[in-house]
Order: structure tokens, then sequence, then C-alpha cells
């Protein structure tokens, strides 16, 4: 385990960092969701943005992490790939 991994393992026992952490993993994850797509339908950011009626700005800050996004918003990315959202609360 390198310095990084052994410092983010002490630190996850911090329940408020801990709390923060997953909050920021479960947007990664969105993030990481909506750019494979982008990449996989082989679509830029002005047509992915196209698609679910928005701008190329508004992709673009939601794939550095500077915007959140929420569910009517998924749902739209969902639609527009034919997929469906499942949420699961564990």
């Amino acid at each position: 385990m390198d310095d990084f991994q052994k410092h983010l393992t002490e630190s996850l026992k911090d329940d408020s960092f801990k709390e923060a952490y997953d909050k920021k993993d479960l947007r990664f994850k969105v993030i990481d969701i909506l750019v494979g797509l982008r990449i996989q339908y082989k679509l830029t950011q002005a047509e992915l943005a196209k698609r679910l009626g928005t701008t190329q700005t508004v992709i673009s800050r939601i794939e550095n992490g500077s915007v959140n996004v929420g569910i009517d918003f998924l749902q739209k990315v969902a639609n527009a790939f034919d997929k469906k959202i499942e949420i699961k609360v564990a």
C-alpha cells in the first residue's frame, strides 16, 4: 500500500471525512458513466449537448466536476442512449 492509500485509509476512519468522500465518489461515478457513454457512442461534447438539449459548456462543466447533476438530467442521459437508471441503496 502506497502512502496515499495509507493516508486515505486512515482519513476514512473520520466519519465526516468519509461522508464527504462518499459523496464525491458517487459524483465521480456519474462523471465516468457520462464520459464513457459519450466516448462509446463517439460523440463530442457539443453533439451530446444537442442530444440532451443543453450546451457544450454545461457538458464540459459536468465532466470536469464543477457542476452537480440531478435525477432529471440523469434521466435525460438515459433516454438519449436508450438506457435505464437503476438506483440501489446498500
